[in-house]
């Protein structure tokens, strides 16, 4: 049993762990983005693109990367996937043209779906039944302290060293603490539990309810990567703040969103309510995203961010439990990679369309209303799924 509980508190701190430095390096694109579009002469939607490139083929690469997690086991699914994408930061670093970046983010974002769910995975199994919201929040947490301690220190260490210097290192990091992993992470698996097939894939798109989570899902990540890749862009070009003061302003909104993750699976776990805290979640998220880009003085707007990074990801947990709650552990990597495919092309769509409104309309202001807007239809849609869910289980 101490082994047991070893095991467990190791595997998870080490993933945890790995999904952070993973996150230093996509975080740093979006941190260091002025400086990388100067230095790559590119404009807002060329820099829509260049996320828009990682994100597409992440997204292509969910379901696959799940039925790998369900069929092989998750640990080295995942440690394929942090080491790819840790290497390919490497590259980042000293890549030269846009070209040659929008390539380099492309055959990242392949790398980085075989990390989502079979890391989400691996982490959910080594807890019990009534606790895999609260497990579920705790993976993001990693991501979200590797995004803290970028914002931190990445605009100290750009200011003296370029951008692409502390890009290095971090990634160099990254595939040390991956090999680390590898050696001493363990895999639990249910003894006896049948093999998926490609069958199981095709029937996740027989359920209902998995459309619905996939709605819900384009809007949570499509506003959650309109507010992390573009809100250091909004400071700087539209309320002219200096890169570092945009830093500081983002690694609260991070650590806000970090310590949220695992309090909102916990908040659902107790309530035994999931659709409760997604609809309260994106009730909220509709009044901030509006308030970004109208609220003037610095002082609200920075509770406005404050605010909107509490509520952001605080339904992450829940939301990807409801088809496990409902279809079963066994397929816990194909709905988590199905679900996490739709969330992806929202994180598409937005990124670039946000780009756009920029450049035609010379500020955010059209985009974050938008995103308002969306996220009144994904409040909605949680109240459709509260019905389908109490359905399902009594059944």
């Amino acid at each position: 049993m101490g082994s047991g509980r070893h095991d467990a508190a190791l595997t998870v701190t080490l993933v945890v762990l790995c999904q952070g430095f993973n996150m230093l390096a996509l975080g740093g694109i979006a941190l260091f983005l002025p400086l990388i579009r100067e230095d790559l002469h590119i404009g807002f939607a060329e820099a829509g693109i260049l996320s828009a490139a990682a994100t597409f083929t992440y997204a292509l690469g969910q379901i696959p990367a799940g039925y790998l997690a369900d069929r092989f086991g998750p640990k080295r699914v995942f440690f394929a996937g942090i080491l790819g994408s840790t290497l390919l930061s490497l590259q980042f670093g000293v890549i030269e043209s846009y070209g040659a970046a929008v390539a380099n983010q492309t055959i990242t974002g392949v790398f980085r779906a075989l990390l989502f769910a079979p890391g989400l995975t691996l982490v959910a199994s080594w807890f019990p039944p009534h606790r895999k919201a609260t497990a579920m929040g705790m993976y993001v947490v990693g991501g979200m302290s590797g995004s803290v301690l970028l914002s931190l220190v990445g605009p100290f260490l750009a200011s003296r060293y370029g951008w692409r210097a502390p890009f290095i290192g971090f990634a160099a990091l990254g595939v040390c603490v991956a090999l680390v992993y590898f050696v001493f992470g363990r895999e639990r698996r249910a003894a006896g539990r049948k093999p998926v097939g490609m069958r199981d894939v095709f029937e996740l798109f027989r359920y209902p309810i998995m459309w619905v989570c996939a709605a819900i899902q384009f809007v949570r990540y499509g506003v959650a990567t309109s507010f992390n890749f573009w809100l250091p862009s909004l400071l700087v070009a539209d309320r002219g703040l200096s890169l570092q003061a945009a830093g500081l302003i983002t690694a609260m909104g991070f650590a806000l969103t970090a310590l949220s993750n695992a309090f909102g699976g916990y908040v659902s776990d107790r309530l035994r309510n999931p659709p409760l805290v997604i609809g309260g979640s994106l009730a909220v998220l509709a009044c901030t995203s509006a308030l970004l880009v109208y609220v003037d003085s610095i002082p609200a707007l920075v509770l406005v961010i404050a605010v909107n990074a509490i509520f952001l990801q605080l339904y992450f947990g829940p939301l990807f439990y409801v088809p496990i709650e409902v279809l079963g552990q066994r397929v816990a990597g194909m709905s988590t990679g199905f679900s996490n495919m739709f969330a992806n092309l929202g994180a598409l769509t937005f990124a670039y369309a946000l780009g756009v409104v920029k450049d035609s309309a010379g500020a955010f202001t059209l985009g974050f209303v938008a995103t308002s807007a969306f996220c009144v239809i994904g409040a909605l849609l949680a109240a459709v799924l509260s019905r389908m869910r109490a359905r399902a289980l009594a059944a």
